[in-house]
């Protein structure tokens, strides 16, 4: 296909909120020290990420059918790198959580913008399959970021971690404008009627239950970020041990992802890896539960990074195939949905400080979903 991007640079794109997101995480323990405020205020900062997440999906979903999908992933991640600059030079926390806003609003291209390259170039019947080299690749992201994490916090502070991801930000500009070139469809219609797209989806019930099932995968992932640090801080333990942990969520992911690779050549269906995700997301949920007070709730915490290795591909590979014509303006309308869904969640986790009833509710919500969603996709 003409103007056909390389697969590794997509994967990095699609990687960058999420590595910049693990590498924040063991900082928040820091955070919470340097500016005084409790652990509570210090996990809202992980919730505010997400809703400006979301609202930066709209907009750059909508803008890339516009103007391109080049010139909206420079835009979106020159924006991270304002935030990013923000948060290093600042001694207000209320600046911490503007600066969070705006990093947040740059850093959703590297998803919706990606997504939707991968939408315009492949097709539907190698869409999953490219979904679960993605799913494999992005188990790497929490080992990198947790473990890159921990030691630049325990170095340098929280200033070296937003330092990082400044120029994390800074090189992958440099790359795109180098390397990636426009896929965007030549439609006769520039300009997608956003208003007619936005009511087809929340007329779709697939949207809504895909939605909902990508943002319980999320909250019970996100959770993990927000709420361990403070688990193995009050258990005495560094945030470079913290980081050590991103070596188990590695695992799980690798593992959930070279299974849905393997259950997706053996024809399995999207419905059923769904569906086989959520029971195996409860099975770890209710072993974090019993083992929280210990680190050994590291292990069941790896079904939950399996069941979410899973579960996500197949969502995303499946929710949008009908909309491929307006991919950017459908695929930010359906990221704002879940995105916003997912900080609403993680705003609830962040008041409840409660790991274990955060999975266990999230995790029996993706089952009763999951078994609606069987009913109506194809």
């Amino acid at each position: 296909m003409k103007n056909k991007p390389n697969l590794m640079l997509l994967i990095i794109l699609i990687m960058f909120p999420q590595f910049v997101e693990t590498i924040y995480s063991p900082a928040l323990p820091n955070i919470a020290q340097a500016f005084q405020v409790s652990n509570q205020q210090a996990s809202l900062t992980l919730s505010f990420y997400f809703i400006a997440f979301a609202l930066g999906v709209i907009f750059w979903g909508i803008l890339s059918d516009i103007i391109g999908r080049r010139s909206a992933m420079i835009l979106g991640l020159f924006t991270y790198a304002i935030g990013a600059f923000m948060a290093l030079l600042t001694k207000d926390f209320n600046i911490i959580l503007i600066a969070r806003v705006v990093a947040a609003f740059g850093a959703s291209v590297g998803s919706i913008i990606t997504q939707t390259i991968l939408r315009d170039v492949y097709r539907k019947e190698e869409l999953g399959y490219v979904f679960s080299i993605i799913g494999i690749s992005l188990s790497l992201s929490p080992i990198i970021g947790f473990m890159a994490g921990g030691f630049i916090t325990k170095g340098f502070g929280y200033h070296g971690v937003f330092m990082v991801v400044l120029l994390v930000a800074v090189l992958l500009s440099i790359s795109i404008i180098l390397l990636l070139p426009e896929t965007k469809p030549q439609l006769k219609q520039d300009r997608p009627k956003v208003g007619v797209v936005l009511l087809e989806l929340l007329h779709d019930r697939i949207i809504w239950l895909s939605a909902l099932l990508v943002a319980l995968f999320n909250i019970m992932l996100f959770s993990y970020y927000s709420l361990a640090p403070f688990i193995f801080e009050h258990s005495g333990y560094s945030p470079t041990h913290f980081g050590y942990s991103g070596i188990v969520l590695a695992i799980g992911s690798l593992a959930g992802g070279m299974l849905n690779k393997r259950l997706v050549c053996l024809n399995f269906s999207a419905q059923r890896l769904i569906y086989l995700s959520s029971f195996i997301s409860v099975i770890g949920a209710f072993g974090v539960f019993m083992l929280q007070d210990s680190l050994w709730f590291l292990l069941p915490i790896m079904f939950v990074l399996i069941a979410f290795s899973i579960a996500i591909p197949n969502i995303l590979s499946q929710a949008l195939i009908k909309y491929r014509e307006v991919a950017g303006t459908a695929g930010a309308i359906f990221g704002l949905l879940y995105y916003t869904l997912i900080g609403l969640g993680l705003i609830a986790s962040g008041w409840i400080q409660d790991l274990g009833v955060v999975l266990i509710s999230s995790s029996l919500l993706t089952i009763l979903l999951a078994y609606t969603y069987r009913k109506y996709l194809p």
